[in-house]
Parts: structure tokens; C-alpha cells; sequence
């Protein structure tokens, strides 16, 4: 029978309230589910009916079960007590509860099961990922119906992070189950930069027994380190997988320059798969640069790396009157909230205005924007407004990340990453 909650046993939460910390007890792991005749503390959904976003804010909630607990799995019901669905709570964070399932039926351990065995099935029986590469992302968050958390597999070793508390403290369990779908032995688990701001704690990262601190993957045939101990996020960006390749077809006998080029993804497969004539990448972080240089060498190409700022770098070439045949602009997000979204506009138009300076007349810039809060609507005028008056571009294609990133069909915020290609006369 469904239940409204009870004056006297729930409370209301203040939507003013400043983020606290989590207690460390609260980052402990815990079962995927509690026993099915355990009941659930119920929290109260305002302003609408069905669920169809995994996403509730905050500023949605009514009344919560006093035993509601950060992390748990709380049953989701109406104004008139009627069952909503069912999601993992926090009340620290903006997004104070991360839907799991809709309608009356709690998720059990066998809807866990699923859910995993599908993301799986997608990547290595759909896709058949495996054939082409040992780094593909194996659940992509709300896309995969697992609102809070990624997993990316880098050979015999998962890489976990986590974006919610409640998909924190269950992520043991999740690993557990992928590793036995996948045959890997090793598992890291991480919690996400932002998450002290969004979710109100921080976890130092850690791993399983004898998990290496480096491995090496291939993707189509070329060769990547990856560093679990310093990498960003889960160490390697799977999402550029496809765009890498069809850069290659610009190279052939071609000057390329990778701005932003973290562990040298893009400049190797223009240098092996491509064949250009002379590369050059550019990126801030030093053991990044040492990273990428250790690539080049392990596939024994001649990759020139340097290690700057890419605002600095792009003057310095128009100053020296250098210019590339194909430039690739990666930069990472710079717009991580609304209230950075007009400062990041703004940076993104100057990126694109001197990058495409450094373009040889009947060259390519690849630009991208990996900023969720920036559509490709958005991002196409921003990229259309940036040639020098006079300087006509054409834009030969649009693309996105990889197929092992899907797109929700509920949750548009899953296409995050855009790529517009280029050509400038």
C-alpha cells in the first residue's frame, strides 16, 4: 500500500542550507540493496508528476523520512503518496536524489544484475569493442541507467567514478559484479573532482590488491600508457576514440598541431595512423608532457611535445608567422556551472579565434568542447563567429563522443562532448 509520509515522522528540508560534510562513517561501502522486507524511507517529490529526468533537485523535495540517510535508497512518492520510483538520496546535494527505477517496483538485486549485464553486452556484443581497442567506457552514467557513476576499462583493470554518495558507497559491489562480466582482476575506484562542492564529501582514491599503477592499452593498433595514480578522471579519454581515427585521414604528408593534447591522444594517431609529416602538441601539466612523450616512444614515433600555456603558445606562432595543416582544440571544461557559462563563451571564442589564425589556408581545425552546459546550437555560433572578418570556414562535419558514450533519451545532459570540424580557406 502506498504511504504519505507522516507529519510526525518525517521533516522538511531547507533548501537554504549550506552543503555539510559527510561523516566518514557515511563513506563506507554498503550492499547494492537492502533486503526486500526492509522498508524504505520515503521522500517527497513537489512540483510535477512522473519521473521522467533522473534527476531531482533539491528545491523539489517535501517531506523525508526522519531515518533517511545520505546515500540511501529512498522510495520516491507524490503529494498524494502515490510511488514515484525509486532513487539513491542526499539531502546535501543540489541534486538531492538520483533516480534508479520508475513506478511501484523497488530495484532489487536482480535489477542491478540487468542493468550491469546490459551496459556490458552494449560495449562488447553491440559495439564489439574489443576488437578495436582495450580502453572503452563500460557505464556512462543516467545514459546506462546508473545516475552518478562511470566506469572505464583499461585492459584487466575498471577505473570507477563516482559523481553521487550513494553510488559511492555501493561501488565495491558494482565493480565486483563487472569484473566477473568481463574477466578483469583489478579495480579503481575515485570520487569526482566536484564532488566536495555537489555532493558534500571527497574520497582519496584507492584500488584493489596489486593493481598496477600504469598500464599499457592499444587503440587501433597504437599504443597508450595510463597512469591510474595522476591521470584526470579515469585516466584516458575513450570518449575522442572515433574522432582520433578520422583525424588521421587530414594527415597524410600534413603539419599537425594538438592543443590540449593531455597524454598525446590525438598527435600519435595523426603521426601513426595518419602518416603527417611533423607533429607537435601542446599541453600546461609536466607529467602529462612526460606522459605523452613516453607514448611517442613507445610507438617509436617522432612526436615534438611542448610544454606551455595554449593562450601563450598560439601567440607566440602568429608572432613567429607559424601555421599548421591540421589543428585539433581539446580543451577541458570550462564551463562547469551557469555561473561560469558567459566567462566560458567567451574563452571558448578566443580559443577558436587564434587557433584558427594558425590554420594554413585550405586546412582543418578540429574544436571541441566537452562543457555539458554549452549545446552544440551554442557552440556551432560560437565556432561560425570565430574566422577572422574576411577568412570564409566550412564546416564538414559534426560528431560527439564515442558509441560507449551513449545519450540518454531522458537525460539530454549525456551528450556532453561536441566536435565541429573545419575547413578554413
Amino acid at each position: 500500500m502506498n504511504r504519505k509520509p507522516h507529519p510526525s515522522s518525517s521533516r522538511r528540508y531547507e533548501t537554504s542550507r549550506q552543503p555539510a560534510r559527510i561523516r566518514r562513517e557515511l563513506l563506507e561501502q554498503r550492499p547494492l540493496c537492502p533486503s526486500d522486507d526492509e522498508p524504505l524511507p520515503q521522500v517527497e517529490v513537489r512540483m510535477g508528476g512522473a519521473l521522467w529526468h533522473p534527476f531531482v533537485f533539491r528545491k523539489r523535495l517535501g517531506q523525508i523520512s526522519r531515518d533517511a540517510m545520505p546515500g540511501d535508497l529512498v522510495e520516491l512518492v507524490g503529494p498524494n503518496g502515490e510511488t514515484l520510483g525509486h532513487g539513491l538520496f542526499n539531502p546535501e546535494a543540489e541534486i538531492a536524489a538520483r533516480v534508479l527505477r520508475t513506478g511501484q517496483h523497488r530495484p532489487d538485486d536482480a535489477w542491478w544484475s540487468e542493468r550491469l549485464a546490459e551496459a556490458v553486452s552494449l560495449r562488447r556484443e553491440t559495439l564489439r569493442l574489443d576488437e578495436v581497442t582495450e580502453a572503452y567506457r563500460l557505464i556512462h552514467a543516467e545514459a546506462d541507467g546508473l545516475p552518478g557513476l562511470v566506469v572505464d576499462r583499461f585492459g584487466d583493470v575498471l577505473v570507477a567514478e563516482c559523481f553521487s554518495l550513494g553510488m559511492y558507497q555501493r561501488a565495491e559491489a558494482i565493480m565486483a559484479q563487472l569484473e566477473q562480466l568481463t574477466g578483469t582482476k583489478h579495480g579503481v575506484l575515485r570520487a569526482a573532482p566536484m564532488s566536495q562542492d555537489h555532493e558534500g564529501f571527497s574520497a582519496d582514491p584507492y584500488g584493489s590488491a596489486e593493481v598496477p599503477a600504469k598500464i599499457t592499452i592499444q587503440e587501433h593498433g597504437t599504443r597508450f600508457r595510463v597512469n591510474f595514480a595522476g591521470g584526470h578522471k579515469t585516466g584516458f579519454y575513450c570518449d575522442q576514440r572515433d574522432n582520433r581515427k578520422q583525424l588521421a585521414q587530414f594527415c597524410r604528408g600534413k603539419t599537425v598541431l594538438d592543443l590540449c593534447c593531455y597524454t598525446g591522444g590525438f598527435a600519435l594517431q595523426a603521426k601513426r595512423l595518419g602518416q603527417a609529416a611533423e607533429v607537435t602538441g601542446v599541453e600546461l601539466d609536466e607529467d602529462t608532457v612526460l606522459l605523452a612523450r613516453e607514448n611517442a616512444n613507445l610507438n617509436q614515433v617522432k612526436i615534438n611535445f611542448v610544454q606551455a600555456e595554449v593562450f601563450g603558445y598560439m601567440r607566440d606562432m602568429l608572432r613567429n608567422k607559424k601555421k599548421f595543416d591540421v589543428v585539433i582544440l581539446d580543451p577541458p571544461k570550462l564551463i562547469r556551472s551557469r555561473l561560469e557559462a558567459e566567462e566560458g563563451r567567451h574563452k571558448y571564442f578566443d580559443l577558436n579565434r587564434l587557433a584558427m589564425q594558425l590554420v594554413n589556408p585550405g586546412g582543418v581545425l578540429l574544436t571541441c568542447s566537452c562543457s555539458g552546459l554549452l549545446d552544440m546550437t551554442e557552440f556551432t555560433k560560437i565556432v561560425c563567429a570565430a574566422p577572422e572578418v574576411g577568412r570564409r570556414g566550412q564546416i564538414i562535419a559534426k560528431g560527439g563522443a564515442a558509441p560507449d558514450h551513449p545519450i540518454s533519451t531522458t537525460c539530454p545532459e549525456t551528450e556532453y562532448l561536441k566536435t565541429i570540424w573545419v575547413r578554413l580557406d
